[in-house]
C-alpha cells in the first residue's frame, strides 16, 4: 500500500520519489509565484502586467512537453 502511495505515481513519469518531490515541490514554488503577481496586478495593474500568465503558460508548456516524452518512452 506505502509502496503504491509513494513510487507508482513518480515511476510512471521516469522519476524516483524525490526527484518528483523536488519538481512538484518547485511546480508549487512557481505557482504560488505567479499567483502573487496576479495578486500584485489586481491591486495595482500596473505591476506584473503579464507576469502570471507568462508564468503559466511556461508551466504548461513544460507539462505538454513531459507527458509528450512519457508518451514516446511507452
Amino acid at each position: 500500500m506505502l509502496t503504491h502511495l509513494f513510487r507508482t505515481h513518480p515511476a510512471k513519469v521516469g522519476e524516483t520519489y524525490f526527484e518528483h518531490m523536488a519538481f512538484a515541490f518547485g511546480f508549487s514554488f512557481r505557482l504560488f509565484r505567479a499567483a502573487f503577481a496576479a495578486l500584485l496586478h489586481g491591486v495595482v495593474p500596473a505591476l506584473c502586467e503579464t507576469t502570471a500568465s507568462s508564468d503559466v503558460l511556461a508551466m504548461n508548456e513544460e507539462i505538454r512537453r513531459r507527458r509528450a516524452q512519457m508518451a514516446a518512452a511507452e
